[in-house]
């Protein structure tokens, strides 16, 4: 968690004595590392283009999406 801006504002309306505290607070949301290694490896799966035959298919498939694209 970070915080970025602090402000107090003395001449706030309030009925007690205090100070008005603002601040301004970020969050990350951090992956959990379960879910980052299937990312890479269920959905990406880059360790197949060294085998030739798929190397080949992929090159069809792209050119293929592409001819589509210029049309």
């Amino acid at each position: 968690m970070s915080i970025f801006d602090v402000r107090s504002f003395r001449g706030a309306d309030c009925v007690i004595d205090h100070c008005l505290v603002i601040a301004k607070v970020r969050k990350r949301l951090a992956l959990s590392k379960q879910t980052a290694q299937n990312f890479d490896v269920d959905i990406l799966k880059l360790w197949k283009l060294s085998e030739l035959e798929v190397r080949k298919q992929y090159h069809v498939k792209t050119s293929k999406s592409f001819a589509a694209l210029e049309n």
